[in-house]
């Protein structure tokens, strides 16, 4: 197992590549030298439209598969060069719930087998504490245990299979939470239930969490940094309140601009659409990935990939022509 190493952030990701080979020498360019770090007990969001590449990067983390290029640690541990015993070891302290909350689920399986799944391979406790350990873990996340335990996911709700997904990956006691879309499925009053869930599991457990998601107004919910992806690289990144009242790359204003305001009382305000389709991952554009449906493009965005700028403290943002 690789040594620790001292590193200020709890979870840090440098120049993270993932790419998916084609026939005929392609690739998809799922992820590119994507970099972000989390601090413990922190929540990261990150967002954008569906195919930026959030959920390559969240299983890139998680070694599900491993990325391309690029450094994950956690805690000042290198995960990506893990194998075998060593990854499953390091495993325990990183789990991660998935966008659809149903098919994430064995369907032969009792809800007792799927949550206690974790702790019998990684040899923890007899078959007894186990269950007991299952059945407490169920009551936290909100469930009977008793009327929980024996039966099967597709008795289950969407809100509460969602729930055994939680407990699932809660069972083991991990450090970092990874959450892909994990509200994405549910309806709105069912999502508000859980978002309420996972941020008391986080300040009764300690959790650190990577929280994914296309809708900006959940993120704003549960995150303490946002950060804003487009078709595979990280365009800005700042505090929550900094970035929903200071944006300044023009995708993630337009992104804002969508998010409903909920107040009755409020003027509607101008919709800001972007023109034309993302661009193909297999050949992404020259220089700036945006700039073929950004208004503000000029020659140097087409020639020279911008890189991330400070514009304040802890803001950051990729653009050659940022907004004021």
């Amino acid at each position: 197992m690789n040594a620790p190493t001292r590193d200020p952030a709890f979870l840090a990701i440098e120049n993270l590549t993932v790419e998916y080979p084609l026939q005929g020498g392609r690739k998809v360019h799922a992820v590119t030298d994507f970099s972000a770090h989390v601090m413990r007990g922190e929540t990261l969001g990150l967002v954008g439209e569906s195919g930026c590449g959030k959920s390559s990067a969240a299983r890139a983390v998680m070694q599900l598969p491993r990325p391309t290029r690029g450094a994950v640690r956690l805690d000042g541990q290198e995960l990506t060069g893990l194998r075998g015993r060593a990854l499953q070891q390091a495993r325990r302290r990183f789990q991660m719930i998935f966008q659809d909350p149903v098919a994430s689920l064995n369907p032969r399986m009792t809800i007792r087998d799927i949550v206690a799944a974790p702790l019998e391979i990684a040899g923890i406790g007899t078959a007894e504490e186990r269950c007991a350990r299952v059945a407490a873990m169920l009551e936290k996340v909100g469930l009977n245990a008793d009327q929980a335990m024996e039966r099967r996911p597709h008795e289950f709700s969407g809100g509460q299979c969602q729930r055994i997904s939680i407990a699932r990956a809660l069972i083991l006691e991990p450090d970092l939470l990874v959450c892909d879309e994990a509200v994405s499925a549910l309806d709105v009053s069912v999502q508000a239930q859980v978002l309420n869930l996972l941020e008391d599991l986080k300040r009764d457990l300690g959790l650190t969490m990577l929280f994914i998601s296309h809708d900006l107004a959940v993120v704003k919910h549960v995150s303490d940094r946002v950060a804003v992806m487009y078709l595979g690289r990280l365009c800005e990144i700042a505090d929550a309140e900094t970035l929903y009242r200071g944006s300044v790359h023009p995708y993630t204003r337009t992104l804002l601009s969508a998010v409903p305001e909920p107040d009755p009382e409020a003027p509607p305000h101008a919709l800001s659409l972007i023109p034309g389709e993302l661009p193909s991952p297999v050949n992404p554009p020259s220089g700036c990935p945006f700039r073929t449906r950004c208004p503000r493009a000029s020659d140097l965005c087409a020639s020279q990939m911008p890189q991330l700028q400070d514009i304040s403290p802890g803001h950051l943002s990729a653009c050659h022509h940022p907004l004021t």
